[in-house]
């Protein structure tokens, strides 16, 4: 099997091998070569090189891999492996550290400063640190900026390193636009074919995003179900307690809706309503999730102001805590930048047609949560007291803070003096029943590029679709001049939010309607 071959299609095998003790054990895979483009940069240093020493300590990566780092910063190897650790004790858990493990990773790890604008010099360097042999499966992780990405992949041709079995990965944003990502997908495919380019969304490596594909496809209880026939409405919420940090200068130009909405909530969406793949192959997957897109209900001047709401947060308190405004977090005079946006908005087929979703995403919240909520219709006819209150089922898929599945159900509250009924949730949470720690997002998806699996990246029509959908939406804005609503820094967002709900008879749920403390009904 050539190097390009998928090894694995099945996102769900990393843990199917057992120990001698008969607990899980995870399958390594096979030695690589991996550059890490941006490697002193913050994605690197918080999540990349850190989910490299998790799989490596866990027996996962063969001692003769290797991790090169590449950055325009000088320092060598040495002072690498150090800012590697130092960064490692800054972000991650402390108690995950083994000095010993570290130890052992670090002889895998090497640097080379490179200025991709060199004329041959520094390329000739980083080629002289990669397998002459390309008997390793070799890697470009490109955590860069996206306006580098074509020049990358064409230093990389040039000096000879873009062979015909490596791989590139390329992360969010792609673009800022459907034409600035059709000319990165044009320019890189031009030096990789397309199934050898890895879009990567963190999102889709979280293990309860990729447990809806199981949770849909792996029971008969709710397929049936899934449908217009038996949903109310789909909320997706991904919220954030955080600013804009230091990538200011970034998200000014760029805002909610392209930094949130165009990748990860689509891709939620996505995978929540899709229709059942042929197989989980990857292909077979990218497919259904593009139909999809292509059936959103489109977004134009003359209905954007009744299906979006767009809006910045301002000075206001989280946590006890005084939180600042969003043009003092950019340091700017003014901003037209959102860094809220709700979108009411449906999928235009025979499943979904007439079923309302909402999604909405923005820094700033009251509480940091990600969720997908499956609001399911009432019973047609109560048989019980007409004073009794009959809550309906919902489904939670929550991804953040705590990994948890959750449905709420109806049942008899014990006691003498009557009929009541409680609302209690059925509750697969991660952490109580999972004791051991499983892999990060990025963990999981970087190995899934070793294995040549794509199940869990986008395609390269995929990312192309959902930028069409979303420019629909930046140009009706443009059009009709859209203001932007306030909120305090702390809060569930604007007010115009709500009332764009309400105006549907709907209403966003709250943090505590979907935690797991029950409700009576009486």
């Amino acid at each position: 099997m050539s190097q390009s071959e998928t090894t694995s299609t099945d996102p769900s095998d990393e843990k199917t091998d057992m120990d001698e003790g008969g607990r899980s054990a995870f399958v390594p895979v096979d030695p690589f070569e991996l550059v890490v483009f941006g490697a002193t940069g913050d994605l690197a240093r918080r999540k990349l090189l850190p989910s490299l020493y998790h799989r490596y300590c866990d027996g996962q990566i063969p001692e003769d891999s290797r991790i090169i780092g590449a950055s325009r910063t000088a320092m060598d190897r040495e002072e690498f492996v150090k800012l590697v650790e130092e960064s490692y004790l800054e972000f991650e858990d402390g108690s995950q550290h083994d000095p010993d493990c570290f130890k052992a990773f670090a002889d895998m790890l090497d640097y080379v400063a490179i200025d991709i604008a060199d004329d041959q010099a520094d390329w000739d360097t980083l080629g002289g640190k990669l397998d002459a042999t390309q008997s390793l499966i070799r890697i470009f992780y490109l955590a860069m900026p996206p306006r580098l990405f074509v020049d990358i992949a064409e230093g990389l041709q040039t000096a000879g390193l873009a062979h015909d079995e490596s791989r590139v990965v390329l992360e969010k944003p792609l673009g800022n636009d459907f034409a600035s990502a059709d000319a990165i997908n044009e320019g890189v495919g031009r030096v990789f074919d397309e199934n050898r380019i890895y879009r990567i969304d963190h999102y889709l490596g979280k293990e309860t995003v990729q447990n809806l594909l199981v949770l849909r496809f792996g029971n008969i209880l709710l397929e049936p179900l899934w449908n217009s026939r038996a949903i109310e409405h789909i909320e997706i919420t991904v919220a954030e307690t955080i600013g804009v940090g230091g990538r200011g200068a970034y998200y000014d130009s760029s805002g909610a809706l392209r930094d949130m909405v165009q990748n990860h909530l689509l891709q939620l969406l996505c995978l929540t309503t899709m229709e059942p793949p042929a197989s989980i192959d990857a292909d077979d997957l990218r497919t259904e999730k593009i139909k999809v897109l292509r059936a959103l209900r489109p977004v134009t001047s003359s209905n954007v102001k009744d299906m979006t709401v767009r809006a910045q947060y301002v000075r206001g308190r989280i946590d006890g805590e005084t939180a600042a405004d969003y043009l003092s977090d950019v340091d700017v005079e003014e901003s037209d930048t959102e860094t809220f946006v709700a979108i009411h908005t449906e999928i235009q087929n025979w499943r979904w047609s007439g079923v309302p979703i909402y999604i909405r995403t923005g820094k700033r919240m009251a509480q940091r949560r990600s969720e997908i909520i499956i609001q399911f219709r009432p019973v047609p006819h109560s048989i019980f007291p007409s004073d009794t209150h009959i809550q309906p089922n919902r489904l939670v898929i929550r991804l953040q803070p705590d990994e948890a599945v959750t449905l709420w159900m109806e049942i008899k509250e014990p006691g003498a003096g009557g009929l009541r009924l409680k609302t209690l949730p059925l509750n697969l949470s991660y952490a109580d029943s999972f004791a051991a720690r499983y892999p990060d997002a990025y963990e999981r998806l970087l190995l899934d590029v070793v294995r040549g699996n794509l199940s869990l990246f986008m395609r390269r029509d995929e990312v192309e679709a959902a930028w069409r959908w979303v420019d629909g939406i930046i140009d009706a804005w443009a059009e009709t001049e859209q203001r932007l609503s306030l909120y305090p820094a702390g809060t569930d967002g604007p007010d115009a939010a709500r009332f764009m709900l309400e105006q549907l008879g709907d209403q966003w749920s709250d943090p505590g309607e979907t935690d797991d403390t029950g409700e009576t009904s009486q």
